[in-house]
């Protein structure tokens, strides 16, 4: 069966490094929530026009928009095949019953939302490693700390669920990687 697992952790936590080798060694789809977005208004799909109005106009897309364009996303055949890894969907509580009720449909579930758990010294550090003309002291606390506001009640929320994996991000990739496809049970 194609796992379908959502990628949850701070930025500078090193999500896309490990989605990037879940592909390579599995397969599996990634998807992250830009991508999605881009490629339904690349694509000119009804939701991607309306997604498209709204991020010109400098808005959030709304939940029901973004949850439409992952239904239509998670409906493709490479992802019914290989599976999908999310990275930045769901957000919300309200975002992931979406897409418990999405898979459902599908006759599918969700098999596990992993954490890549790296404590705020390391993450801030890594992000002012990296240079970015936006990852200023500030710039990084305030994106932490609305991670955090975020991301709590999601977590809370794959826990109820026994869908929680929470995978220590210290290390170098080789070891992070063997600890999340361990614990994935992929390895």
């Amino acid at each position: 069966m194609a796992p379908r697992i959502v990628v949850l952790g701070r930025q500078g936590a090193g999500k896309g490094t490990q989605c990037a080798r879940l592909v390579d060694a599995h397969g599996i789809i990634h998807v992250s929530t830009g991508d999605m977005l881009r490629a339904a208004v690349a694509a000119g799909t009804e939701l991607g026009q309306q997604a498209d109005a709204i991020m010109k106009a400098g808005d959030l897309v709304p939940d029901d928009v973004m949850i439409g364009i992952v239904g239509e996303r998670l409906a493709e055949a490479d992802i019914m095949e290989n599976g999908v890894l999310l990275d930045g969907f769901p957000r919300t509580p309200a975002q992931a019953d979406a897409l418990e009720a999405i898979l459902a449909d599908q006759g599918n579930e969700l098999d596990a939302a992993i954490n890549i758990d790296v404590p705020l010294d390391e993450v801030t550090a890594r992000m002012m490693a990296r240079g970015r003309e936006d990852d200023t002291p500030e710039g990084i606390a305030r994106r932490l700390e609305l991670y955090e506001e975020q991301t709590a009640p999601l977590i809370e929320w794959f826990s109820a669920r026994d869908k929680l994996v929470i995978v220590d991000g210290m290390g170098t990739e080789d070891e992070i990687f063997a600890r999340v496809e361990g614990s994935l049970g992929l390895s």
